[in-house]
């Protein structure tokens, strides 16, 4: 099976519409953006170039081009690349709505023309469920390393390997929710899973296809392959739940990484 395929297939059966219901119209969403760029970008500001205007950054699997958007009202010079249609089709009508420019690349990851490999970057910007949509991680972060120019850098934002993996949290109880570990952290197994964008989507009107498959990563195994591809790990923060002051308290929710092409 071509789970590239499979997966790009799933991102093309209603995402569009559920960025609507999620965020709105792309007019209303663009108006809310121009408002407060910053919000969407939040806490991986302080991760980037203290002066955005004029950098040069690509947004893997940048999905509806909200952080995108954010970074081009920022003066940044921004291009996005992913294989979703319908992601593509609400990206660039959020970024006509705001009145920036975004480049939207449609393509694989791993499949891009050659021309796009061309060390023109000083961001390569990844965030939130991006990793396990890889079988493998090595040839990933070589095309990040190509893409990057000497002295670019890598900042990946995903959720924490120990609570997806690992632990899972059901109900609450006096405002602490309850944990238990149920999974392996070592499970190197697909897993079928419901695309991210289908809790936005009203099922009684659209119709959502098969689920996704992932590969859930270990910490060590997204560190190891960074390294491996000429990327210094200049930074890795982990986080707690940033939503709550007692949910989830004491477990790693994200993780960030901050890497520099020598």
């Amino acid at each position: 099976m071509d789970i590239n395929r499979h997966n790009q297939e799933v991102w093309n059966t209603g995402a569009y519409q559920a960025w609507i219901n999620r965020f709105g119209t792309p007019e209303e969403a663009a108006s809310k953006l121009k408002r407060d760029p910053m919000r969407s970008i939040g806490g991986l500001y302080k991760h980037l170039e203290a002066e955005l205007k004029g950098k040069k950054i690509v947004n893997l699997l940048g999905s509806n081009g909200n952080k995108a958007v954010a970074f081009a009202l920022l003066g940044a010079d921004v291009t996005v690349i992913d294989y979703s249609s319908d992601n593509e089709r609400y990206a660039t009508q959020l970024a006509n709505e705001a009145g920036v420019n975004i480049r939207y690349v449609l393509s694989d990851v791993l499949q891009m023309p050659e021309e796009e490999l061309s060390h023109a970057y000083d961001i390569v910007l990844m965030e939130n469920g991006i990793l396990h949509y890889f079988k493998q991680l090595e040839p990933l972060f070589q095309v990040v390393s190509t893409l990057l120019h000497q002295g670019g850098k890598l900042v990946l934002q995903d959720f924490h390997p120990v609570s997806t993996k690992l632990i899972s949290s059901k109900g609450t109880t006096a405002n602490i929710r309850k944990h238990k570990v149920t999974g392996d952290y070592f499970d190197t197994s697909l897993k079928e899973k419901e695309v991210s964008f289908s809790k936005f989507v009203d099922r009684e009107r659209t119709q959502v296809a098969d689920k996704v498959l992932l590969r859930e990563w270990t910490l060590g195994e997204i560190i190891t392959s960074i390294a491996s591809n000429g990327l210094y790990v200049r930074t890795l923060e982990e986080l707690p739940n940033q939503s709550s002051d007692v949910f989830d308290k004491g477990i790693p929710k994200t993780f960030t990484i901050v890497a520099e092409k020598l």
